[in-house]
């Protein structure tokens, strides 16, 4: 039993490293990291009235909420700029007008002198509304200058009490501004409401949404984002793509950013020698309300339409980002003036089929991110990023032919076994 399941995590792990492989391929010169000004990290916490619940490892969620500050702010890294923003903590009262605008900044984004910062924490007590939205907003212009990461982390326990500055699209606008902001969310004991709010928060500008209901794991998470905001930073190089191949701008590896309107389709080129392999991919993002039910393609073409290979990918409507990719190796040829081989063009189409939901602008496009990394194609008949997953599947079949023959010799032996002991 124990060979047998080693046997299947074995697969299972060979199989998810070739998927990586194709998913995931090496790094692209996207840019350079910048690394010019500190990364920034503002944290937003809920300090309304429903913190006060105590259902998290037996304390309040503010206690668990105070603990996880002060271990986060003993761990953040020296050159990680960090704020601390509270939502609704100062007013108790009942008029709505008052408590949407209760979002102070508790701890500027700055150089992080931990003692002062834990000493203001240690004030906070569970008071009133849940202004998500404003206090977003706020966090943002907390974050406002430089080139460095920018990372707003939200930590809730209830969904927005004033809509209609709904948060979502209050995130959206903030990534249509292409600051780029990223913004984590974390819901403490979360409901399915608060769930999807949140998870649309963070989807909307390429962050994460997590659900806590444990006092170390908001730690855990909440140390993780914060580490990952030291992380170098990659500026994207905005292009505009062509209605057509033949009018294409020529992108080297690199990151770049664009804009695709609905129902069209942007062409790129990209020059790859023969030994070369094209690693492309894209991602589309709905900035905006948009209908349910959409899918994003990308071709590789030759210059005179004939189609090498393409990569598809389709969205339902929970997520507000679609991506897709693919690869394309220029096989090695010889020359016969033993002239060096020409570089073949390869032109790119994206098409997305997002549709805008009633109401909602059709301009301007879709915001659109493309990677693209030409890099020296595999040698080594043993490198499996040249086949595709071809040695993955043979090396699974010769592991199931050899499980099998395992079965009928462990079979015989059994059956001779029981033979033997009916024969004495």
């Amino acid at each position: 039993m124990i060979i047998r399941t080693r046997l299947a995590a074995g697969i299972c792990t060979l199989l998810a490293a070739l998927t990586a492989g194709l998913a995931f391929p090496a790094g692209a010169a996207a840019g350079e990291p910048t690394g010019q000004d500190a990364p920034k990290v503002d944290l937003v916490l809920d300090v309304s009235g429903s913190m006060r619940a105590r259902d998290i490892d037996g304390q309040s969620r503010m206690a668990a909420a105070k603990q996880a500050f002060n271990e986060v702010l003993d761990a953040t890294p020296e050159e990680v700029e960090l704020g601390i923003r509270t939502l609704g903590a100062d007013y108790p009262g009942d008029d709505r007008k008052t408590g949407c605008k209760d979002t102070a900044q508790l701890y500027p984004v700055g150089p992080l002198d931990r003692t002062e910062a834990k000493t203001a924490v240690a004030t906070l007590t569970p008071t009133g509304w849940t202004p998500i939205g404003p206090a977003l907003l706020k966090a943002a212009g907390d974050l406002d200058g430089g080139d460095g990461s920018k990372r707003i982390v939200l930590i809730s326990d209830g969904e927005d009490t004033c809509a209609p500055l709904d948060p979502c699209e209050v995130a959206r606008e903030i990534a249509a501004k292409g600051i780029g902001l990223t913004i984590d969310t974390l819901g403490l004991v979360p409901t399915a409401k608060l769930s999807r709010q949140l998870s649309c928060i963070a989807e909307a500008t390429g962050g994460t949404y997590t659900s806590v209901e444990h006092q170390d794991e908001l730690t855990d998470r909440v140390n993780q984002l914060v580490d990952r905001a030291a992380d170098p930073v990659v500026t994207p190089v905005a292009t505009e793509g062509a209605d057509r191949c033949a009018g294409a701008p020529t992108l080297k590896s690199g990151l770049y950013t664009d804009r695709e309107e609905f129902g069209q389709q942007r062409w790129y080129r990209v020059e790859v020698l023969p030994g070369q392999e094209l690693r492309a991919s894209v991602s589309v993002a709905a900035d905006r309300a948009v209908n349910p039910g959409y899918g994003v393609l990308m071709r590789a073409v030759t210059s005179k339409g004939r189609e090498i290979v393409r990569g598809e990918a389709a969205g339902n409507g929970r997520t507000d980002v679609i991506s897709t990719g693919l690869r394309y190796p220029e096989p090695e040829r010889d020359d016969a003036d033993g002239d060096k081989p020409a570089a073949e063009t390869v032109c790119l189409a994206v098409t997305h089929s997002f549709s805008a939901a009633s109401g909602v602008k059709a301009t301007p496009g879709l915001p659109l991110e493309l990677t693209v990394d030409v890099v020296d194609a595999p040698s080594q008949a043993g490198d499996v990023a040249a086949f595709g997953l071809g040695r993955g599947w043979w090396l699974l079949g010769v592991l199931i032919l050899t499980g099998f023959l395992a079965g009928l010799v462990w079979g015989w032996l059994s059956r001779w076994r029981v033979a033997l002991w009916r024969t004495n």
